[in-house]
């Protein structure tokens, strides 16, 4: 049974950190891209961050650039999602995603809220 659990959601101050994991199960994770996508109240889901199943290439959406890190232990079958320099317009419900044509697996999400 193919599982994405999210952790490490939760409310925080603008300016801050947190740091969010996937732990993945189920299926062959080192041989997946991974992603992240993000979903605030009233939009539609966006892409964050993806990662290659090495982890030897990653990208970011510009609007996180230079303050989301995206990062995996293949080891660990987990997904890292490190964001810093939180602003109120991060606050959404974050997906873990793994993809791989033409699998394509999603967790539930876990809240981040960024306020005062």
């Amino acid at each position: 049974q193919v599982q994405l659990v999210e952790s490490g959601g939760g409310l925080v101050q603008p300016g801050g950190s947190l740091r969010l994991s996937c732990a993945a199960s189920g299926f062959a994770f080192s041989s997946y891209g991974m992603n992240w996508y993000r979903q605030a109240p009233g939009k539609e889901r966006e892409f964050v961050a993806t990662i290659t199943s090495t982890g030897s290439s990653t990208r970011v959406a510009n609007s996180v650039k230079g303050r989301f890190t995206i990062s995996r232990d293949n080891a660990k079958n987990t997904v890292y999602l490190q964001m810093n320099s939180l602003k109120p317009e991060d606050t959404a419900v974050y997906y873990c995603n793994g993809f791989q044509f033409p699998n394509d697996y999603w967790g539930r999400g876990t809240q981040v809220t960024v306020s005062s």
